[in-house]
């Protein structure tokens, strides 16, 4: 499976207002596994950033001003992306930009040119509720370091979350859910999800010995009244 995580960097917050993007990054992944293929561009978005903008990511107007516009990019960004399974934090933030830059050259939205779009931010509030799940904060969470991300940088954000994406869903080969109607009316959905072989270790002779004498110490604290040993076990098959 081709994956593509990506990320952009914008002149403000507003698409809708006017902003533009001035930078993607992409970072590619065959079977959940980093080719190096990597897509990313500056861009001139042909106006300057909002000033808070520009602290977040530091791309002065002087500097874009003789890197491509998005049109020159257009088509090796399409090429890039086409049919692969999108990854993005806060998607629609992303794809909000995107699809306006499209409009923009009257070409179809950013999903008619891709597969699914998964958003890690959606994913980590389900399995993380109630706690910060910024990209800064999953890094932390998942142990990945970030300590050289100083300013945003689509590039860089997108091989961070790359890595966090991994860690999030660990030992699944995919995770993308397909959901339709067959064609005899009746609603299904599929989800799909390949867990990684579990290997069980049985324990040895020593071991098993010594968890004897930790339930025989047990019982004579208890008087017998532990549930351990009133519950039969179920026996691993040797290997």
């Amino acid at each position: 499976m081709r994956q593509i995580v990506l990320d952009t960097e914008t002149t403000g917050l507003n698409a809708r207002s006017g902003d533009r993007i001035i930078e993607i990054g992409c970072v590619e992944m065959i079977n959940r596994q980093l080719t190096g293929n990597n897509f990313h561009h500056y861009i001139n978005p042909e106006r300057d950033s909002e000033e808070g903008a520009l602290a977040v990511h530091g791309l002065t107007t002087e500097f874009l001003s003789d890197k491509p516009k998005f049109a020159e990019i257009v088509d090796e960004f399409r090429d890039y992306i086409a049919g692969a399974e999108i990854i993005i934090h806060n998607a629609p933030f992303d794809i909000g930009f995107l699809d306006a830059e499209l409009e923009r050259l009257n070409m179809p939205a950013f999903k008619d040119h891709v597969g699914e779009v998964v958003d890690t931010l959606v994913q980590a509030k389900e399995m993380h509720p109630g706690k910060r799940n910024s990209l800064d904060s999953l890094c932390d969470r998942y142990g990945i370091s970030n300590a050289h991300r100083t300013l945003h940088g689509a590039l860089l954000d997108a091989e961070l979350l790359a890595e966090v994406y991994l860690a999030m869903t660990r030992g699944q080969n995919t995770f993308s859910m397909d959901l339709g109607s067959h064609d005899d009316g009746d609603d299904a959905s599929a989800e799909v999800v390949e867990i990684a072989e579990v290997i069980v270790l049985a324990a040895n002779e020593q071991e098993l010995a010594d968890h004897e004498a930790l339930l025989d110490s047990l019982d004579k604290q208890t008087k017998g009244a532990t549930v351990w040993r009133a519950t039969p076990v179920a026996e691993v098959p040797a290997n």
